[in-house]
């Protein structure tokens, strides 16, 4: 395992991989630092039911190197890192499992700083900060910037919006047919404002509650989480997990743009030639979901909601 972990962060380009244990608990965590090259390497922290370590080792490897990536685009003073905790969200969380993962996040000593991501939220952060000081996106109330999902929705909104300019002419979405895969905090949000500016609105998701309550909200048109590759649309959006363009979905798609706010989008490199080769506009992931990332950095750097807007609003640029 320990061979195998190293050449996975040599090939990578990784600094440390943290594994955490806490018996009491139950927290089966992965740390890992891609880069502290630009600052201290700032990424969320997700929780997923994952198959086995090796598949959360994978995930956090990429997660955290995108992130460095994401922070070098945005011209932000950091690197990159993330964290996995191996569990259901549904079922394994507990305050003591958040407590002991604090407790490895401060014995770094401020090399990783920690946020929400996939399944965690604000209420789980905010016990976190209890434990260490290296957290960000916690509740307002307690001085931070909170919920980063409405930024990073509103990012991927705007280079949808870029994206449009590029391929049809105009950036006014009214009319496109846009599919969005995964509505949690981010897809959801984003459906509100491509409805807002007159696009039809598809969503898929593997949770039909997201997609029930979602239809209470909205006039949205739902596909089957099977078939959300294959159904016609204009702009493709995913904004669940990574992988989705593949060497299956790809040849697929029936779209002319995809840009969402799901973290590593193409399984491997290779797939962007893919798509361009089936004349499909690729919005990178790392540059169009910049927006959670730059909230929560603005918690470092002294918190202003209107200054915060402006620079994800420029992600159309």
């Amino acid at each position: 395992m320990t061979t195998d972990t190293l050449s996975k962060m040599v090939s990578y380009g990784h600094e440390q991989v943290v594994f955490c244990n806490d018996k009491e608990s139950g927290l089966r965590a992965i740390i890992a630092i891609h880069s502290t090259l630009l600052g201290p390497a700032l990424g969320g922290l997700r929780m997923w039911p994952y198959p086995s370590e090796e598949a959360a080792l994978y995930d956090v490897l990429r997660l955290s190197r995108g992130m460095t990536y994401k922070a070098a685009i945005s011209d932000l003073a950091l690197g990159g890192g993330k964290a996995v905790i191996i569990g259901d969200p549904k079922k394994d969380k507990n305050k003591k499992l958040f407590e002991a993962f604090g407790r490895y996040v401060d014995s770094l000593g401020g090399r990783y700083i920690t946020a929400e991501d996939v399944n965690i939220d604000v209420h789980d952060v905010d016990i976190i900060r209890t434990k260490s000081k290296h957290v960000v996106g916690t509740d307002r109330n307690l001085g931070g910037s909170g919920d980063p999902s409405p930024f990073t929705a509103l990012g991927v909104f705007m280079g949808i919006k870029a994206t449009a300019k590029n391929v049809y002419g105009s950036d006014s979405l009214k009319g496109r047919r846009v599919l969005i895969q995964g509505v949690g905090s981010v897809g959801a949000k984003l459906a509100h404002s491509l409805i807002s500016d007159g696009a039809e609105v598809l969503v898929s998701d593997i949770d039909l509650d997201r997609i029930e309550r979602l239809k209470k909200e909205l006039p949205v048109e739902v596909v089957s989480h099977d078939k959300y590759a294959s159904t016609p649309c204009d702009i493709f959006s995913p904004c669940a997990l990574g992988a989705i363009l593949n060497d299956q979905t790809i040849p697929e798609l029936k779209c002319r743009v995809v840009a969402g706010g799901a973290n590593n989008q193409l399984e491997r490199p290779e797939h962007a030639k893919l798509l361009k080769q089936r004349d499909i506009l690729y919005a990178p992931d790392y540059v169009i979901n910049a927006g959670g990332l730059i909230s929560v950095f603005r918690e470092i750097s002294g918190y202003s909601q209107i200054e915060c807007e402006q620079k994800v609003r420029g992600i159309y640029n």
